[in-house]
Parts: structure tokens; C-alpha cells; sequence
């Protein structure tokens, strides 16, 4: 207990899944957690769960493609809490599957918007606010396998998530350069039983195959995730940046 004590911590997409496991533990480990998400009455229901077992929450709703909105969460961030030292970037979107013939531009348009520019305006917004106090800080962007190899009918996802990564290691640098303290990594689930793939994993054969990918020998489950999160954002990784946290069962290393 206790990892994160006297942080204060924002997480996107916090009503469900990723977001909602790795709130709950960030708060047991003693953070004070803002909870965004598009879906106001989710990110409350994450906040209920953290609050109702003694944590430090509270909720607002967020589109993480709009910038004025950043401003608006980093601004009651500065009013209320006092600052951030932890940031989640973890809203995001599939493409549903779709084969590159069948994209089209509005679909890669709406996966970057919500997978690429809402982790780098949260990125850029989240240094400014953790620039401030001078204390530092850690932000975890959440890319995924496919940010690391491709995948039949998922071109615009691997794109989005690709970015992710690589940007991530630029911000990190720049934060190097600047000495402020702040480090920026990204970690790269696998398959994870969540709301985002619940509907595909239900399919048979689709669940067959991603089990036989992992070697492990399971499919994943939100909190696999969410104590890579808590690890990145406490001060046990002090010494990692520009990193990829790959948790995905031995994917990857096939």
C-alpha cells in the first residue's frame, strides 16, 4: 500500500476496462485520482467504486480529441487538486476490423483523432501542468501489440498505436533535454478481456486463435494492465523513460 501516496493522478477512459482497473488500484496505492471519460455516468460509476473503499476520486466527462476540453481538465486539475504527477493516457478506439480496401477516410480519421491526438494533447497538456510545481512526474500512454506488428483488417489501429509508441519516446527525450523530471512510456497490452473486445473475443474461433497466439496460456484482464500502470507511475521507475512496456502473454515474442 501506498505506492503512489501524495500524487494526484488523471486517467482517460476511465468508466470501463483499463482505465477503470488502473484508477481503482492507482487510488488504493494512495493517489488522488481524477476519472475522465465521453461517458459521464461510467467515469462516476469508477469513481463510486474507488470512493465507497475509502479512495480519493472524482469524475468528469472528457473527448479527448478536443482541445479546449484538455484545458478545461488540466485547469479544475490546478484548481482543486493542485497539480498532477500522474497522467494516464488511455481513451481510445479499434477500427472494427477493417481491411485497408474497406477504410476509409473518415474511419482513419476518427481512430488517429481519438488514438493520436488525444495522447498528444494530454501529453502536451499533462507536461505544462506537472511543469509547474517542479516536482515531475509520469505519463503512461496506452498503445498496444499492434503498436509493435501488424494485424489483417486493423491497418488504421496499427497506424494510431505505432504513433503512440514513437511519439512517446520523442516526448520523452524532450523532457530529458529539459530536466523537468518527467518521464513518458508506453505499454503495450495484449489480448485484454474489456468492453473494447468483448464482442470479438465472443466469437469462437476468434478467441481460439488469440489463445493460441499467447503462450501463457490466458487471456488478459484489465489489472494485468493496470499494475504495469502502477509500477510506470510510481517512483519504483524512476529510471525508465522512453520505454515500451510490452504485458501481453508472450505475444509478441512468437
Amino acid at each position: 500500500m501506498g505506492r503512489v501516496s501524495n500524487k494526484i493522478a488523471l486517467v482517460t477512459g476511465g468508466g470501463s476496462g483499463i482505465g477503470r482497473a488502473s484508477a481503482i488500484i492507482l487510488a488504493r496505492e494512495g493517489a488522488v485520482v481524477l476519472v475522465t471519460d465521453l461517458n459521464l455516468d461510467t467515469a462516476s460509476e469508477t469513481v463510486e467504486l474507488i470512493n465507497a473503499s475509502g479512495g480519493n476520486s472524482r469524475a468528469m466527462q472528457q473527448d479527448t480529441t478536443v482541445e479546449n476540453q484538455w484545458q478545461e481538465v488540466m485547469g479544475s486539475l490546478r484548481r482543486q487538486e493542485g497539480g498532477l504527477h500522474i497522467l494516464l493516457n488511455n481513451a481510445g478506439v479499434s477500427n472494427g476490423s477493417r481491411l485497408l480496401k474497406d477504410t476509409t477516410l473518415n474511419d482513419w480519421r476518427r481512430v488517429n483523432a481519438a488514438n493520436v491526438e488525444g495522447v498528444y494533447l494530454g501529453t502536451k497538456y499533462g507536461i505544462e501542468l506537472m511543469e509547474e510545481d517542479g516536482s515531475g512526474g509520469s505519463i503512461i500512454n496506452i498503445s498496444s501489440i499492434y503498436g509493435k506488428v501488424g494485424a489483417v483488417g486493423s491497418v488504421a489501429y496499427n497506424a494510431s498505436k505505432g504513433a503512440v509508441c514513437v511519439f512517446s519516446k520523442g516526448a520523452a527525450l524532450e523532457c530529458g533535454k529539459a530536466k523537468n523530471n518527467i518521464r513518458v512510456n508506453t505499454i503495450h497490452p495484449g489480448f485484454i478481456e474489456t468492453g473494447m473486445t468483448r464482442e470479438r473475443l465472443a466469437d469462437e474461433a476468434t478467441r481460439k486463435w488469440s489463445l493460441s497466439r499467447t503462450p501463457i496460456g490466458r487471456l488478459g484482464q484489465p489489472e494485468d494492465i493496470a499494475n504495469g500502470v502502477l509500477y510506470l507511475a510510481s517512483d519504483e521507475s524512476s529510471f525508465v523513460t522512453g520505454a515500451e512496456l510490452v504485458i501481453d502473454g508472450g505475444f509478441t515474442a512468437i
